[in-house]
């Protein structure tokens, strides 16, 4: 899969919220760059605790659900969107569908 963008996720990762988040962030960035998802059942396979929503919205649990990951992902061009990364605390205040 081709992940747009890397730099998204380094801008949090360097950020004070997203102390400690570096790790596993690169961990599913290389993940996520080496899958070939055609489905949201491949991502199931890979990701049990991953939420599948509308619209090709897949969100991820990062770093022991400590951080969320919101992608929209189109599985027919082989496309990551990443669309927010944050905290668990700041993932309750978005509506994932609309980020």
């Amino acid at each position: 899969m081709r992940v747009i963008s890397r730099r998204r996720l380094r801008e949090f990762w360097v950020s004070p919220l997203g102390h400690g988040a570096e790790q596993s962030l690169r961990a599913w960035y290389q993940e996520a760059q080496q899958s070939t998802w055609k489905g949201p059942f491949d991502i199931k396979a890979e990701y049990p605790t991953a939420s599948i929503l509308k619209n090709g919205r897949v969100v991820f649990n990062i770093g022991g659900n400590k951080y969320r990951l919101v992608t929209a992902i189109r599985y027919d061009l082989g496309i990551v969107f990443i669309r927010f990364v944050g905290s668990h605390a700041q993932y309750d205040r978005i509506n994932a569908q609309e980020v």
